[in-house]
């Protein structure tokens, strides 16, 4: 047995030598070290040898296993770095070549928008004031002075929910009313950010969902001279000092009275072209004095105070100032475009 013993430990050292990769290695150890190698099964036999043979006999086996499981442990170790020095050899990395910059994320286009003109009406003096993008029917509409079954109701077209009485706002003016009520009868220089929704057909010209900034100041002794000089300076200090405004006379149910305001076509300079459909003029806003009604909704006595409003759409004013002719680009996630900004 103690024969049998030293053979299997010569042949295995000397196979061992012959293993050049981790499939021949893992091979070699299932063969002689595995639950059922020759030299497992002598070790499980030593209970059938004589009490006084099997010291010597026990101990001898153990030297043979500590002895193939360190040269095992070698070779693995030996193959391993080899492996590790052909990588490097093949692969090897040339660091004078330039790295690979990370891709950064920036905003997109509405938002940086968005965040320009909410930075112009701070430096105004104007809070930012949020509020929910799911109505009720007397937030979004009522409280606004348009009462149900009112034909202005037919300039909006609705998203509603499955809850009686509860939709997807259609415009951010259902704000006013929230914060009004809330600081009544202090007085009022708010916008109010927010997305709104419509169901509109998808044109290059319209969306289902698009982002809308609201004003609203209300106070003691606001005139339409105040609205004209504050909306003057907003646009002056977007689109620079030097362009021309217009405000032509518009409707809308919650102010009285209301207005467009234009500027001047910044590509054409007044002359007329493509961009502003050779008016010179490009619509940027619509705006009015707070009728008296949505005042006294709000909680303000409308004999003593008044206010005016203003509404306009980020991704237009984007559209405006980068030349941009289909709004849809700003929802299709299309890098070429986003990119760009």
């Amino acid at each position: 047995m103690v024969e049998r013993l030293d053979q299997i430990e010569r042949q295995a050292l000397a196979q061992l030598q012959q293993a050049a990769d981790e499939a021949s290695l893992q091979a070699w150890k299932v063969k002689y070290l595995g639950r059922s190698a020759e030299l497992a099964q002598i070790l499980d036999g030593l209970r059938h040898l004589p009490k006084e043979e099997r010291p010597a006999f026990g101990r001898r086996a153990n030297e043979v296993k500590a002895r193939l499981e360190q040269a095992y442990a070698d070779r693995r170790d030996r193959l391993e770095a080899e492996a590790m020095q052909r990588e490097l050899l093949e692969e090897r990395l040339d660091v004078t070549l330039p790295g690979r910059p990370a891709i950064r994320g920036r905003l997109h286009p509405a938002t940086q928008t968005l965040r320009h003109i909410l930075d112009i009406w701070a430096e105004m003096g104007f809070q930012v004031y949020l509020s929910r993008d799911v109505e009720t029917d007397e937030y979004n509409f009522a409280l606004l002075n348009i009462p149900a079954h009112h034909p202005a109701r037919d300039m909006w077209d609705t998203f509603h929910t499955t809850v009686p009485n509860v939709l997807l706002r259609t415009h951010t003016s259902p704000g006013q009313i929230h914060v009004m009520r809330e600081r009544a009868p202090e007085p009022i220089r708010v916008v109010l950010p927010g997305m709104c929704y419509r169901y509109e057909q998808v044109t290059a010209r319209s969306e289902i969902q698009f982002n809308q900034v609201e004003g609203l100041a209300v106070g003691f002794n606001i005139s339409f001279a105040d609205l004209k000089g504050t909306l003057t300076a907003f646009v002056r200090r977007m689109f620079g000092q030097q362009v021309a405004t217009r405000f032509r006379a518009g409707h809308f149910p919650f102010t009285e009275p209301s207005a467009e305001m234009d500027i001047e076509c910044f590509l054409c300079h007044g002359q007329g072209c493509a961009v502003c459909k050779r008016t010179g003029w490009l619509e940027i806003l619509g705006c009015g004095m707070v009728h008296p009604t949505v005042l006294s909704n709000g909680g303000y006595d409308p004999s003593r105070f008044s206010g005016f409003a203003f509404g306009m759409g980020p991704e237009r004013i984007a559209m405006l100032r980068y030349g941009i002719d289909d709004i849809r680009y700003f929802w299709a996630n299309d890098l070429r475009f986003l990119e760009q900004f």
